[in-house]
């Protein structure tokens, strides 16, 4: 099953970090958000990712491209230029890469993935972390014949706010003045139909798709009330900096 994950915007609250390179490139643990994400998804067994490019999506791309050679031992023959790897990666991961567009928003991001996704898919953020179990997520998302479910979580901060009755999104309002609860967390699974609800790049997935799936009744939650923490500023890259630290790292899975 692909996963979509959208790593084209600026992260201008995280500038001191994203002037010089894409958030899900910014390091904790000595290795890219990006990372991470992709290995929570590999310890269930999804390795088949689309990375939605945007802002410096070139230096994801050349993480990428150097990722084998950076990560294994080589035999160089200076002569004929011939490389011989001594060791593999751990990972064995299959990676489109797109670029979808410099201003281009979340659910424009997406709508560019169209004719590369015909069955269902799984989409997240270039910047979250969670200990979300995958497989109970896709079963859950599977028990309702619904186009979409969103992983609500409990976060210390405020961002989307949703009201939820016996699982279903009665209500979906991304990033409210006031009010606590359950807020989008990500970890989507979607059926195509979801582009139905997508118009062009200016759209924000966040906002007129979610909210119309919401009133439609095709939204459900799939409630986490595990680890998620995103890194939408250096306070919360320092968060994650100190849990990876400890070595007791929630989302990361032996």
């Amino acid at each position: 099953m692909r996963v979509v994950i959208l790593c084209g915007g600026l992260g201008t609250r995280l500038s001191e970090e994203t002037q010089l390179k894409p958030k899900p490139i910014v390091e904790i643990g000595g290795m890219p958000i990006l990372w991470h994400i992709m290995k929570i998804y590999e310890h269930f067994g999804f390795k088949d990712f689309s990375l939605a490019l945007g802002y410096k999506g070139e230096i994801i791309k050349d993480f990428f491209l150097n990722y084998k050679p950076r990560n294994s031992d080589l035999q160089l023959n200076l002569q004929t230029g011939k490389i011989e790897f001594l060791s593999k990666s751990g990972e064995d991961w299959n990676i489109s890469m797109i670029d979808t567009g410099q201003n281009t928003l979340t659910g424009g991001r997406l709508l560019r993935l169209k004719d590369s996704i015909k069955s269902t898919f799984m989409l997240t953020y270039g910047d979250g972390v969670s200990d979300v179990d995958i497989s109970e997520l896709l079963k859950f998302h599977k028990s309702h014949n619904k186009i979409a479910t969103v992983t609500a979580v409990r976060p210390t901060a405020r961002f989307g706010g949703m009201s939820i009755e016996n699982e279903i999104v009665k209500n979906f309002q991304e990033k409210p003045r006031a009010g606590e609860g359950w807020i989008n967390g990500g970890y989507f699974v979607f059926e195509p139909e979801v582009f139905n609800y997508l118009s062009d790049d200016q759209t924000i997935l966040e906002r007129d798709p979610l909210e119309n799936l919401s009133k439609d009744g095709e939204l459900m939650a799939f409630q986490h009330e595990g680890f998620w923490q995103c890194m939408d500023t250096i306070r919360e890259k320092h968060i994650l900096e100190e849990i990876c630290a400890s070595n007791k790292i929630p989302w990361l899975r032996a």
